[in-house]
């Protein structure tokens, strides 16, 4: 179902593009750093509808790492084609485009002097979007890849098998198969969408081979844990990519009687955070931001959260100080006593009261 918001953004669009004064030049399609089933499949979209929609030449790319594993099975099952920031030159491009992620959010590698001409997103509008030449973000969808494909519906550019599978394991990520989102807009093109994907490249997607470092960080999730009433937290050391986080983090909220979690890791001079919830009227975006301070970025939107933290000389040498401080804030934040943070072990608390 096509909304009549979407097809006035349509129109718009449109325009933008046709009337564009250098035709030739080629756009950049950009998700956010370390992308997420989401972010992928919106780009791949959005690509999609400029060049077959309007013939030009666009590019996708992403910033960071493809780090876990189902996302890497995503790209190379559906070959779906990306290009990483660093291999690319800014002056090749001539029209930019942010799919999942907004300017200013520091989440994102598009420098700060460039404004981008089209943002698509679901997160909270930020300021610097108003630079942008076409902008539609919806935070009432639960996927940025529902908006994108509602685009390549009108373009009539044809949605590819590979498109569909994509959006589908998209749609079922991103709001955890609608446990997270409301049923709208994105369940009515996930029910469309799905006799079109393909079913064997869901499962394998779905159950990507997991490598040792998984579990080897899996386990030093679990040796860390500290928890206060309803909140469950863990610190992972260095990581070998930042999606283990909100990987982890996503493990812990299934824990019994715990409505938030918290997990924090370090990577490269950063420390990364994620933000998970059961409470549906939480606002996980804006109690993100009130934890990072002014040295590090992040965001979210209803029930998830991340971001990271600039890890200053004072934490240089003790990274891990900084992380415990962030779940003081975190839960402080939520009117818990942050003094009564403390190691859960797991075997003990198997056992039960005695």
């Amino acid at each position: 179902m096509i909304t009549h918001l979407t097809r006035e953004r349509w129109d718009e669009l449109v325009r933008l593009v046709e009337e564009d004064s250098d035709p030739e030049g080629r756009w950049l399609v950009m998700t956010h750093d370390n992308p997420d089933p989401d972010s992928l499949a919106a780009a791949a979209i959005l690509a999609r509808v400029l060049v077959h929609r309007f013939g030009r030449k666009t590019t996708c790319a992403y910033g960071g790492i493809i780090g876990r594993a189902e996302n890497r099975e995503m790209v190379s099952t559906l070959g779906l084609k990306l290009s990483h920031v660093r291999h690319l030159s800014w002056k090749n491009y001539a029209h930019f485009a942010l799919v999942d992620t907004q300017p200013g959010t520091g989440n994102n590698q598009l420098p700060r002097e460039i404004a981008p001409d089209v943002v698509v997103d679901h997160h909270p509008p930020r300021r610097p979007t108003q630079r942008a030449r076409f902008a539609d973000v919806r935070t009432d969808y639960g996927a940025t890849a529902t908006i994108a494909a509602e685009y390549l519906a009108l373009s009539e550019a044809g949605m590819t098998r590979a498109l569909a599978t994509a959006t589908v394991y998209a749609i079922r990520s991103e709001t955890l198969d609608f446990r997270r989102e409301p049923a709208g807009p994105d369940k009515a093109l996930y029910d469309e969408l799905l006799p079109q994907a393909d079913k064997r490249a869901l499962a394998k997607i779905q159950n990507a081979p997991l490598p040792v470092e998984y579990f080897r960080n899996l386990h030093a999730a679990l040796e860390s844990l500290e928890t206060i009433e309803t909140l469950i937290v863990s610190h992972l050391g260095t990581v070998e990519h930042p999606d283990i986080v909100p990987e982890i983090a996503d493990l812990l909220l299934r824990m019994e009687g715990k409505t938030w979690s918290l997990c924090t890791g370090v990577y490269g001079e950063r420390v990364y955070l994620s933000i998970r919830t059961t409470n549906v009227r939480a606002d996980a975006g804006r109690l993100m931001r009130r934890l990072l301070g002014p040295n590090g970025k992040g965001g979210g939107h209803g029930m998830l959260a991340g971001g990271w933290v600039a890890i200053t000389p004072g934490y240089a040498d003790d990274p891990r100080s900084l992380q415990r401080l962030l779940a003081r804030r975190l839960a402080k934040a939520l009117r818990k006593s942050p003094d009564r943070l403390e190691n859960l072990d797991l075997e003990a608390a198997s056992k039960g009261p005695r």
